[in-house]
């Protein structure tokens, strides 16, 4: 979906800045800008979960659409360096990811893993950090909504869950969307098959670190691998998360502390 020859950081979708909801992917694009070329993997590993979570930038489109929310998508790979991973995290450049080698990463160094966090890492979170300025400055304080995609299977183990909510203690949209998705017959995971408290990642950063109510969706990869069932899904999402959003508890501004944070425990 991303013109392959621009090399920007992130994809913003422009919406409605006073409408309350911010949209948010951390693993929504395959690329691997240049001049890093291919990493030295082949073609097909780009195709897999390692490389981006599948199925998140037709998801985040529809559902940007149908909420008439702002968003952001980053435009490079998870390979390249994690956007969901703080900037001293020692995984933000994977020299290994589920049995591939990244020839490309072997050789990374300080001074590249800081030119890669310029280049792209920061530029994203940067955007970020700025449209929330712009949305609290509407006068509207807005909730985050971030959406990953996790793999059917694992090790060869069958994961059950048509989706899963990450959450680490500020459970003020976790708690209602995961009643109102269960109540649609969903198999939900509540912090399984991930666990979402993880310092300094991207919602620990905008979300939990700023007061704002947020809340990380994965959803199962086969579900959303086509645009039938991204629409789809986008449609579900929406008519849960949308008058979730607009209830006047997401419009406060809360310290939770985080469960990875031991002066808060």
């Amino acid at each position: 979906m991303q013109d392959p020859t621009d090399d920007a950081p992130f994809i913003f979708l422009p919406g409605n800045e006073a409408g309350g909801l911010l949209i948010i992917a951390d693993h929504a694009s395959n690329r691997v800008p240049p001049p890093y070329g291919d990493l030295g993997l082949p073609a097909g590993e780009f195709q897999r979960h390692i490389a981006y979570d599948i199925g998140t930038e037709w998801l985040v489109h529809r559902l940007a659409a149908y909420t008439g929310a702002p968003a952001l998508l980053t435009g490079f790979s998870r390979l390249l360096i994690d956007a969901n991973r703080g900037e001293d995290d020692p995984t933000l450049v994977m020299r290994l990811s589920d049995g591939a080698i990244v020839p490309g990463n072997a050789g990374v160094d300080a001074v590249e893993r800081q030119r890669r966090i310029e280049r792209f890492h920061r530029p994203y979170h940067q955007a970020i950090t700025g449209l929330i300025d712009r949305m609290v400055d509407t006068g509207v304080v807005p909730a985050i909504l971030s959406i990953h995609s996790f793999t059917p299977a694992w090790k060869g183990v069958a994961r059950p869950w048509d989706m899963a909510i990450l959450w680490d203690r500020d459970d003020r949209m976790v708690v209602p969307a995961l009643a109102a998705f269960r109540a649609r017959g969903l198999m939900v995971g509540d912090n399984e098959p991930y666990d979402g408290a993880l310092r300094n990642d991207t919602l620990y950063h905008h979300g939990t670190a700023r007061g704002l109510a947020h809340l990380l969706i994965e959803v199962r990869q086969d579900h959303i691998a086509d645009e039938a069932g991204a629409t789809h899904w986008a449609k579900t999402i929406f008519e849960v998360i949308a008058p979730l959003a607009a209830r006047p508890a997401m419009r406060e501004v809360v310290f939770y502390g985080s469960r990875t944070d031991r002066t808060s425990m």
